[in-house]
């Protein structure tokens, strides 16, 4: 265990992080989800803006994010 404040203070932070980033990720995924099922409560384009937020804040990957965008966007197309 860390003995020094400012490690302290890291393991916190990274804790608080940790959570929320999970969190972020996984409201994303379920709009994702959704979108795919064609429930109307989520739109194509407030998924992508979730997708980018997700990508900015590195929780994933660029490439992943342009997979999934084309993933909806082919969607969003058919129907």
């Amino acid at each position: 265990m860390a003995n020094h404040s400012s490690s302290l203070k890291r393991i916190r932070q990274n804790y608080t992080r940790r959570i929320r980033n999970k969190y972020v990720y996984k409201s994303t995924r379920t709009a994702i989800k959704k979108f795919i099922k064609n429930e109307k409560k989520y739109q194509y384009s407030q998924v992508i803006s979730m997708i980018d937020k997700l990508v900015k804040k590195h929780i994933i990957h660029m490439n992943k994010a342009k997979r999934l965008k084309n993933k909806l966007r082919k969607n969003f197309v058919k129907n």
